[in-house]
Order: structure tokens, then sequence, then C-alpha cells
């Protein structure tokens, strides 16, 4: 299908990465008899860049490069104000040959650098490489570096596969925090029953992030329920669609607890909800024509998340439809990138999503971290035992109502189940996630006011990435990542799992990778071990950018099972330690401090 225009997104422009060029400066023979060759090595990551990466809302990204080569602290700072003009927020320098390290390299602390020195035996451009990121670490200005293993010609234009993708993560790590910088997140609502995780931290946000926050009480959208601040031809379309497609399950509540009579209301109030969840994010320009000139401008909000429980639940519908919706990859206007939201406001859970999505451009996956089910426990209670990658037991991911449509993993990537990007999505994926899912009327123990739950199971088989961001008191930030798999039962054996805590919500089965040591000994370990009640899961293994985006905002990574050859950080990490790489990088990211702090 052609898809549909993007919902309204904020007037921020797309961070563009700067590459750099970088020349011996001695003329008269050397400098001119390598200019050819440093810009096409500059040229063909420009290319590779283009053709390989995009924005969130598929926009394809844009490199600027140097209008000359650098050899010396002039055209440096030449390359720099054209950088600066044009929006770039992150640089790649490139070279195959010796420069002049601490005269040539950028020296802005707030974006993310990187060098490719060229493995050729002609010129020492490795030489290079070394000395200016010994220039970067003196200066307290990390910087990645990139060098391929062999030894190629000159002549030799092909990129090395290791080189190539620690280009393409070092590009997608550093686009993630241009992106993310400057933008908000918004808090709707305060803090959900005593989580810490909605207690939102100016600090975490502005010093790592580079982000604000904005912040609105939940009254807010039952104001504009009420005064009409939503467009009411957009009411009209989305409450149809609605109804078409999203499909009402049964009611698992007592009987006398049921509220039929009022599930019409319902599903009205949650697509009015809906549409100014969005709203309220990203603004509306159909609202100032209205005459909600203020309302039209929304938060400018990268991400959000969304109280409800209990101050709005005890009495009104609960977020759940809107908060499917809005993460999920398509509406009433067709496909479009995922709006952000986290379940009762859990910024930090929040901030996981956004790490995945913009290191991914997919939809993710709002998760309670809710049971570790051993095979023991499973055989007692359904008579099944665990086999083939469950057999070691399974960790119960399953959020109190609602998550991304594209949890499902109904869309088909290259032929197996998983999450599409957003333009790639067809009718037939959007039918098979609406198939694949029921809408109950919510369990009114925990949502009194009613309103309605999303569920569905996800496919098994699937390579997924589970993260969570923990504040702890005196260090600051830190990061947990298991990569792992999805896995499938038996259908008895899962509605007798899911009956024991509510079966109108979304449940996906999980199998972390293990490696035998510390918290990823077993999946009862990782269970043990995991920071907070929630996790954000990513279709994917994708632990190795993560802990490169992690590197890039000063985060320390406290737990993971990314292959030691596959974790790529600054090379100044090394110089805190080279046995101990945990370790090394708490240290590293305590003395460099925050990107923004």
């Amino acid at each position: 299908m052609t898809p549909q225009p993007p919902s309204p997104q904020p007037p921020f422009p797309h961070p563009k990465i700067g590459i750099r060029p970088i020349i011996d400066g001695r003329r008269r023979g050397v400098r001119e008899s390598l200019e050819d060759q440093t810009m096409a090595m500059a040229e063909r990551v420009a290319a590779l860049y283009s053709a390989e990466l995009r924005h969130p809302d598929g926009t394809p990204i844009e490199c600027v490069i140097a209008d000359s080569t650098i050899g010396r602290v002039p055209e440096a700072q030449a390359a720099a104000e054209k950088f600066r003009r044009e929006g770039v927020g992150l640089t790649l320098s490139v070279t195959p040959c010796w420069c002049y390290g601490t005269e040539t390299i950028d020296m802005d602390r707030t974006m993310p650098h990187a060098i490719w020195g060229f493995n050729g035996s002609e010129r020492p451009g490795a030489v290079y490489l070394a000395a200016a990121l010994a220039g970067h670490a003196q200066l307290g200005i990390p910087a990645f570096g990139i060098y391929g293993e062999h030894v190629q010609d000159a002549d030799d234009e092909t990129i090395p596969d290791a080189v190539r993708t620690q280009l393409l993560d070092y590009a997608r790590a550093g686009l993630a925090v241009a992106t993310m910088k400057g933008r908000s997140y918004l808090a709707m609502g305060g803090v959900s029953m005593g989580i810490a995780g909605s207690v939102v931290k100016d600090e975490f946000w502005s010093k790592y992030l580079g982000m604000r926050n904005e912040y609105i009480d939940m009254s807010e959208f039952d104001r504009r329920v009420r005064e009409g601040i939503y467009d009411p031809d957009e009411y009209e379309k989305a409450r149809s669609w609605i109804r078409e497609n999203l499909t009402q399950g049964e009611d698992f509540n007592p009987a006398e607890d049921q509220m039929t009579a009022q599930h019409d209301d319902w599903w009205d109030y949650c697509t009015k909800m809906t549409l100014i969840g969005r709203d309220l994010m990203v603004g509306n320009p159909r609202l100032a024509e209205l005459g909600f000139g203020e309302e039209a401008l929304g938060h400018g909000a990268l991400a959000s998340g969304f109280q409800g429980q209990r101050q709005w639940t005890d009495g009104m519908p609960n977020g759940d439809v809107m908060e499917t919706v809005l993460n999920t990859q398509f509406d009433w206007n067709g496909p479009r990138p995922p709006h952000i939201m986290a379940t009762e406001n859990d910024a930090l859970n929040g901030a996981s999503m956004l790490f995945n999505h913009l290191l991914t451009n997919k939809a993710q996956l709002f998760s309670d971290v809710r049971t570790y089910w051993s095979p023991e426990a499973v055989e007692r209670v359904t008579g099944h035992r665990l086999e083939g990658r469950a057999s070691g037991g399974i960790i119960d991911l399953r959020n109190s109502g609602s998550t991304t449509l594209d949890g499902t993993f109904a869309a088909t990537v290259d032929g197996e189940p998983g999450i599409k990007h957003w333009w790639d999505l067809t009718e037939d994926d959007q039918a098979a996630m609406l198939g694949a899912t029921t809408f109950h009327p919510a369990n009114v123990g925990y949502f009194r006011g009613g309103g309605f739950s999303t569920h569905f199971r996800s496919a098994g088989e699937v390579p997924v990435t589970m993260c969570r961001v923990n504040l702890v008191d005196g260090l600051g930030p830190v990061m947990q990542i298991a990569e792992g798999w999805t896995v499938e039962l038996p259908d008895e054996v899962a509605t007798t799992i899911e009956a024991r805590t509510d079966r109108a919500w979304p449940t996906t089965w999980f199998v972390p990778n293990l490696t035998g040591e510390g918290a990823l000994t077993s999946v009862y370990d990782v269970m043990n071990a995991w920071g907070a009640n929630h996790g954000a899961i990513s279709h994917g293994h994708i632990g190795a950018q993560l802990i490169t985006l992690c590197a890039m905002l000063r985060i320390p990574v406290n737990m993971h099972n990314v292959a030691p050859d596959q974790v790529f950080r600054p090379k100044a990490w090394l110089s805190f330690g080279t046995q101990d790489a945990e370790g090394a990088d708490f240290r590293a990211c305590a003395t460099f401090g925050p990107l923004y702090g």
C-alpha cells in the first residue's frame, strides 16, 4: 500500500552526519598526492550512510562533507563552522595517511566523534588514528576508533565488513544522540503507585540526553474532551476505524462487576484520549484552525508517559487503548512512525524504549518483567514440560493492559515473524496484527473506571533485546541489556498461566541468551538481577548498538550478554583497564561525566 503521511511531528530539523576528510598538511607533493584518495574515502562513507540509514520518519539521512580536506587548524575550523550551519549532530573523520593530530580533530564536546584510519601500508593512516585518539583522550573528548584488521592496498575502495559494521553502529548511535538533543519527554501525570521510574529526574534527561522535561496533569485529557479540543473530523474517522478493526473480546470480570452498558461510551472516550495524547506530544495544526492556538503547539515530545493508575483509572477509562495505538506503527491514517508512550509514566522505561526506537526505527514493547517460571513450576501448574529454548525456564513479559500491536510479531521480516519498519508495512501486515489481538473490558479490580485492555500472545522464535535504564543514588544511570528469543507455549498451557494474572493483558514469553557467568548464568538469575519492574523490548539483537549509545551518553552498562568482539566503545575506555571491561566502563563514564553535564 502507499504509506499515508505521518501524524504531525515537531518542526525539528533532521540531524546530519558531518564527514571530515583528514590529510597530511605538507604541500609540494605529499598533500597533493593524497587529495583524491582522502576525499574518495569520505564520499564512500557518505554513500554508505545515505543508502543504509534513515531517520525515524523514513527520511534518508544526509551527510555533509567538509568543503576541502583538512590538514591544518583553519581548515578544521572552517569545517566546524559549516557543520554548525548545516545542523550536523555527529562527525566522522576519515584518513588514509599520517596527519597532524590535535590540529585536525573536532573539538566539540557535545556531540559524538569517530575516526576511521585506513589500514594501508603505503601511508600510516593507523599512526594518525592513534595520535588523534590520544589527543581526544587527553582533551577529555572521547572518540571511537575504527581500524580494519587486514592491510588494504592504497587503491582498494572496498569497506571491509567489520569496518562497515562499526561505521554503521557508530552512526546509528550518534544519530540517536543527536535526535534526542533539544527534544522533550512529556510526563502526563505524576508518579504511579510509588513506581520509582515515574519519578521524572530532570538531571538525567538534561545532563545525559540533552532533553527537557514537560509536565501536564491528567485532568488536561478530560478538559480537552469536555471542551472539544480535538479534530472532530479526525475523531469520526478514528472512531469508525477503531470500532471496525479493534475486536472486543470476552469480559473476564465477574458478572456482577460487568458494565456492558458503558462499553460504547468507553470506546468513544478512549478514541478521544488517543487523539489528545498524540496532540499533546507533537501538536496538531488543525487545532489552531479550530481556535485552540495554544493547544495546537503540543510539547515537542519525542517520548511521553501516562500515569493512569490510580488517580485516573479509579474513576476514568484507562489509557490502554491510547498507549497501544500510539505505540503501534499504523492507525486510521495508515502506516506512520510510532509515538513512544510509557505505561504508568515510567520515564526510565520510556527512555529505554526511546533508545531502542532510535537505533532501529521500529516500534517497541513496554512490558512488566513479571514472573520467572521455572520448568518445575510450569510442569506443576500445567502438566507441561518446557523444552527447547524454554527448557531452562521463561520470563513472563506482560504489561498490565497495553503494548504495541507490532509486538504480536504478526508481520513478516524476510519470511520470519518480527517488526517491520513502518514504511514497509502492508495492509496484510496490519490485518494480521489486528487479527491476532482482542480488546477486553478492563479488570475493574485494577481499573475501577473501566476501559479496555489489549491482549495477544507474541509469536515465538523472534530475536529480541530487553533493556532498562535504572537510576542509583550516588552512581547515576546504569543500563541492563539481555538479548534473547521469544517462545510460544501450547494454548492450554498459556491460558492457565495467563489466568493466574490476567487473561486480558498482552503476553510475551522471553528466554535470554545465557553466558554461564554472573547475572546471565541462568534465566532465574536474569530475572533476579533485573533492576526494576519494567523492561523495553526491541525486535532484533541490538545489544551492541545499545552499548555504543550508552558509551556516547556516559551511561555504564552493568549487565549484558553481548559477545566481547561486538562491543564498540571509545578508544579511551581501554585506558581505564583492559582486563575488566565492565569496571573500565564504569570508571570511564564517571571520569568523563554525562555528555551535557
